[in-house]
């Protein structure tokens, strides 16, 4: 098979990078600066016990040429810029004929919830992935990922359910490539689960490493208070423990340790948007569906908005200001 990455950044960066030193034929999708750099010089993956170089095909979308019949999607852009990504690639052609979307499956390594229904209103075969993968990316070109022993648990299933032939086979590739990559009939109730560990990421991004443990436990209360009165199933804490046991270690790199979150990132990058209304969002959005007030949610929503919009630095959100819209 053939694996196309897109988004290449901590998440994306990792999986790609891994496959092709496992001596897959990867593809690398990206964009500005991280484009130019792959293109100019590779991609550098950093890891606790080791750093390597791999240079790969490098785009920025579709090219017009017709797709591999065995090309794998890989869809690893944060949410918020889901529906770009799906928009640029469901109509690409795929040699034999048809479209991306008719033919080709497309994996969501991404955190949040709404992706896997997206995909699927344009991309026949959708299959979920359910990331534990501590990694990031800062710099054009680089990314570390402080795994140890192994870099990341990428849970994978059919959506809506599944899991099927292709996703064994995609298990035996991440497998090979020094992955842990278990199959799941469930793949959203993990998922689902991921969700509500993702709510406390804007809060790292506001606050850094200061973030207010009561705080925490009420945006999280109101996450597993909707996802009971929509009745989704979703995965316990000690679940999750037990199945990462030590597998994914968190290790420093370089003598670092992993600087921040997913939506930390974002705001360190100064990259424009962020994925809070699709973490938190959805928490507020199923809350509104099914009667559950969600003020804390909503309020984080805010601050994380405004963060963004008047650039406030990663982790130095005020305080108050949070109090003010949380009443």
């Amino acid at each position: 098979m053939r694996y196309v990455i897109i988004g290449a950044g901590a998440v994306g960066g990792t999986i790609g990078a891994r496959l092709a030193a496992a001596g897959q034929d990867v593809t690398l999708v990206a964009r500005g600066p991280h484009l130019t750099a792959l293109r100019e010089r590779g991609l550098t993956l950093r890891q606790p016990e080791q750093e390597r170089t791999v240079r790969l095909p490098a785009l920025d979308g579709p090219d017009g040429r017709p797709l591999p019949a065995d090309t794998v999607l890989v869809l690893a852009v944060k949410s918020q810029d889901t529906a770009g990504a799906l928009a640029a690639w469901v109509d690409a052609p795929v040699v034999g004929g048809g479209t991306a979307g008719e033919r080709l499956p497309l994996f969501t390594a991404q955190n949040g919830v709404a992706n896997e229904p997206a995909a699927l209103r344009l991309f026949a075969r959708v299959h979920g992935v359910c990331v534990w993968l501590p990694a990031t990316h800062l710099e054009p070109g680089v990314v570390v990922a402080n795994g140890h022993p192994h870099p990341g648990v990428l849970h994978l299933g059919r959506y809506p359910s599944g899991p099927d032939d292709i996703d064994r086979a995609v298990a035996a590739d991440l497998t090979a490539a020094g992955f842990v990559a278990p199959l799941r009939p469930d793949v959203m109730r993990w998922k689902y689960g991921k969700l509500l560990g993702n709510l406390g990421n804007a809060l790292q991004a506001l606050f850094g490493r200061d973030v207010p443990e009561e705080l925490a436990g009420r945006i999280r209360a109101e996450g597993e208070a909707v996802l009971a009165a929509a009745g989704i199933a979703y995965t316990s804490r000690a679940e999750e423990a037990a199945e990462r046991g030590d597998l994914v270690q968190h290790r420093p790199v370089g003598g670092e340790q992993r600087s921040g979150g997913s939506t930390w990132q974002s705001l360190a990058r100064g990259a424009g948007a962020v994925e809070t209304d699709h973490l938190n969002g959805e928490v507020v959005l199923l809350g509104r569906l099914h009667g559950v007030p969600t003020p804390a949610n909503a309020a984080v929503q805010q601050a994380v908005r405004r963060a963004v919009r008047e650039r406030i630095p990663a982790g130095e959100f005020p305080p108050d200001e949070l109090a003010k819209l949380l009443g």
